[in-house]
Parts: structure tokens; sequence; C-alpha cells
């Protein structure tokens, strides 16, 4: 996923007008900061304080995810296309 603001985000992956808690945009935000996380991991290896707020977004998001495999399979599967998470 490109740089894109949260507000970009959430617009993007909303169900409706205004919505910023469904499982689709927690989980595009949670993925937008797991790429951001990454990158920062990558320039600083020795930074293991945020290497455990970057497993815990990654925990997160699988959480989410499994909840709306269990809830709605076709929205899990548009969501996992769109954010490109599996291989």
């Amino acid at each position: 996923m490109n740089e894109m603001t949260k507000a970009e985000v959430m617009e993007k992956f909303a169900r409706k007008e205004g919505d910023t808690g469904s499982p689709e945009v927690q989980i595009a935000l949670l993925t937008q900061r797991i790429a951001s996380l990454n990158e920062h991991l990558a320039q600083h290896p020795k930074d293991h304080h945020s290497r455990r707020g970057l497993l815990k977004m990654i925990g997160k998001r699988r959480n989410l995810l499994a909840y709306l495999k269990k809830k709605d399979i076709e929205r899990y599967r548009a969501i996992i296309a769109e954010l490109n998470l599996r291989k």
C-alpha cells in the first residue's frame, strides 16, 4: 500500500459515509502502520521497543482478519486482495 494519509485510507476502505471502525478500515490502517514500522526497523535493527509494538499490531490485525473471515468470507477475501496480504 502506497503512502496515504489516515483520512484517505479511511475514505477508501469505509463501508459507508463516515465509517471509521469497520474491520476493513482497522485492518487497512494497521497494515499501513506495520509497513512504515518495518521500514523503520530496517534502519534501526536494535530498536526492540518498536519491534514489540510491531508484533502487537500484527497480532491485532490477525485477530481482525480472523473475525472478518468468520463473519463474512467475501469481505475477508476482498480486503486480502486489496491489501496484498497473502502470497
